[in-house]
């Protein structure tokens, strides 16, 4: 079975460069839903058993343009589980002013969340944000027997990605690049089985194609 992972288009948060977490929402932007159009196109040969989607408005537009590009249209499931990490306090605040009142946590978000403490701004814990995410997607594994599509969030995505291809704690946002808006991620699961193998990262080559 291969398990497809999709974050968000881009939206007005992220290019202002605000904490878009668990709480926080905002809209895409204008160019944001072209990608996505070409992105549906990308995935359109593929038969989805399902969508799993988080309710948020920025993952739920996505799915919901990529859908429309299904030559194969599949049942889209909305769970709260696969919203991102929850920011707390910091819902919405610039990142730049984050890192100024939280530099210790802030860097562990990003480079080490072995390490990370969010309870200074009343955050969500990694163990949290793995355990609701990876349910899912262990839910639809045992419920579904081809394909199946995860639209989610960047850091979200990124940590259970990462935890489910067998990577150590500190090891999950440690990459050089994190995931793109709009961008393709891909894990191949035999059953239950742990770890999984990482077939493909952060892909936004078909945006490249056109």
């Amino acid at each position: 079975m291969n398990l497809y992972f999709v974050r968000h288009g881009k939206t007005e948060w992220n290019l202002e460069r605000r904490l878009q977490g668990r709480s926080g929402d905002s809209a895409l932007l204008p160019e944001s839903i072209g990608e996505i159009e070409q992105l549906g196109d990308y995935l359109s040969e593929i038969c989805f058993d399902k969508i799993y989607c988080s309710p948020s408005l920025r993952a739920r537009r996505t799915a919901q343009g990529i859908y429309a590009q299904l030559k194969q249209p599949c049942e889209i499931v909305f769970s709260e589980n696969l919203r991102e990490f929850g920011y707390g306090d910091l819902e919405g605040e610039l990142i730049e002013v984050a890192h100024q009142k939280f530099p210790k946590e802030m860097h562990n978000l990003r480079y080490d969340l072995s390490h990370y403490d969010p309870s200074a701004f009343h955050g969500e814990t990694i163990t949290s944000v793995l355990d609701r995410v990876s349910h899912v997607v262990m839910q639809a594994i045992l419920e579904n027997k081809g394909n199946v599509l995860f639209v989610s969030h960047g850091a979200a995505l990124t940590a259970t990605i990462r935890h489910l291809a067998g990577f150590s704690l500190d090891q999950l946002r440690a990459v050089d690049e994190s995931l793109k808006n709009n961008s393709v991620s891909i894990l191949k699961a035999e059953g239950l089985h742990l770890p999984f193998e990482l077939e493909l990262w952060n892909d936004t080559s078909y945006l490249n194609e056109k």
